[in-house]
C-alpha cells in the first residue's frame, strides 16, 4: 500500500462518515417535518369549525341588528307622534284653559273688591 492508497482509503472512510452523518441529519429533519405536518393538520381541524361558527354568529348578529333597527325606527316614530299629540293638546286645551284661568282670576279679584269695599286689594 502506497501513501496514495492510504490517502484514498482515509478519504473514502471520511466520505462514508459524512454520508452517514448527513443521512442521520436528513432523518431528523424528516421527523421534524412530519411533526410539523401533523401539528398543522390538527390546527386546521380545530380552526375550521371555529371559523364556521364565527360566520354563523356574524350572520346572526346582522339579522339581530336589522331587528334592532326596526325597533328604534318604530320608537322614533312613537316619539314624534307623542310630540305632535302634545302640541295638539296644548293648542286645543291650553288656550281655553288660559282663558278660564284669566276669567276666574278676574272674578276672584272682583269678588275681593266687593268684600273690601271697592279697593280691590
Amino acid at each position: 500500500m502506497s501513501i496514495g492508497d492510504v490517502a484514498g482509503l482515509i478519504a473514502a472512510i471520511a466520505f462514508v462518515g459524512l454520508v452517514g452523518f448527513l443521512g442521520f441529519v436528513c432523518l431528523k429533519v424528516a421527523a421534524v417535518l412530519e411533526e410539523t405536518r401533523s401539528s398543522v393538520k390538527e390546527l386546521t381541524d380545530h380552526t375550521v369549525p371555529m371559523l364556521d361558527e364565527a360566520a354563523k354568529v356574524v350572520a346572526s348578529s346582522a339579522s339581530q341588528m336589522d331587528k334592532v333597527d326596526t325597533v328604534t325606527t318604530a320608537a322614533a316614530q312613537v316619539g314624534e307622534n307623542v310630540s305632535a299629540l302634545s302640541s295638539l293638546v296644548t293648542a286645543t286645551v291650553g288656550a281655553p284653559l288660559l282663558k278660564v284661568a284669566a276669567f276666574s282670576y278676574g272674578v276672584r279679584r272682583a269678588l275681593a273688591g266687593l268684600r273690601t269695599g271697592g279697593t280691590g286689594r
